[in-house]
C-alpha cells in the first residue's frame, strides 16, 4: 500500500506528529476515513433516495435503487471501492474495511424494506441488495462493462419490484 502518516501529514498541511496524537497510526487513519467516507455516502444515498417521493412513507425498493446507485458510483466511490479491495488483498490488517462496511449499509437496506415484511424476510433482501450492488460496483471498478452492470442492474430492481409486489 502506498500510503503513509508522513504523506498523509504533508497532503493535510500539518505533520505526521500531530497526526500520531489524534490517530494511532495508519491503520487508524484509514478506517476511520473509510468509515466517515462511507456514513457521508450513505447520507447522500438517503437523501437521493427520499428526493423525489416527499410526503410518501417510503419508496418501493426497486426506485429505491434506481435513486442510490448514481451515489453509490459518485467521487467517494474510488476510495470506498480501494478499500474494500485492501480488505480482500490483506485481511490480517483491513478486514474490518469489510466487515464495517455491512455493519454500517444494514440497517439502511433494513429500513428501505416494507415494514410489514418479517424481519428474516428484510435481512435476505437486504443481504441480496448489499451483495448484488457491491458486486456491480466491483465490475464497475475492473471491468467498466457498463452494458454489463446496467443489465444486471435492470435485473435486480425488476426482481425487487417483483419480491415487493408478491409479498405486500
Amino acid at each position: 500500500m502506498d500510503f503513509s502518516l508522513r504523506r498523509a501529514a504533508r497532503a493535510a498541511g500539518t505533520t505526521h506528529k500531530v497526526l500520531l496524537y489524534h490517530f494511532d497510526g495508519v491503520e487508524d487513519l484509514l478506517t476511520r476515513a473509510v468509515l466517515r467516507l462511507r456514513e457521508r455516502r450513505i447520507w447522500n444515498a438517503l437523501a437521493a433516495a427520499t428526493a423525489s417521493t416527499p410526503g410518501a412513507d417510503r419508496r418501493p425498493l426497486g426506485d429505491w435503487a434506481r435513486a442510490v446507485w448514481p451515489v453509490l458510483v459518485g467521487p467517494e466511490s474510488w476510495v470506498l471501492d480501494q478499500a474494500i479491495g485492501l480488505a480482500m488483498y490483506d485481511p490480517a490488517h483491513y478486514a474490518d474495511l469489510a466487515r464495517e462496511a455491512s455493519k454500517q449499509y444494514l440497517p439502511t437496506l433494513l429500513a428501505a424494506c416494507p415494514e410489514h415484511w418479517s424481519v428474516e424476510r428484510k435481512f435476505e433482501v437486504a443481504e441480496l441488495i448489499l451483495g448484488t450492488l457491491r458486486g456491480f460496483l466491483i465490475e464497475w471498478r475492473t471491468s467498466g462493462d457498463a452494458a454489463g452492470i446496467e443489465a444486471g442492474f435492470k435485473a435486480l430492481t425488476r426482481a425487487l419490484d417483483r419480491e415487493e409486489s408478491a409479498l405486500s
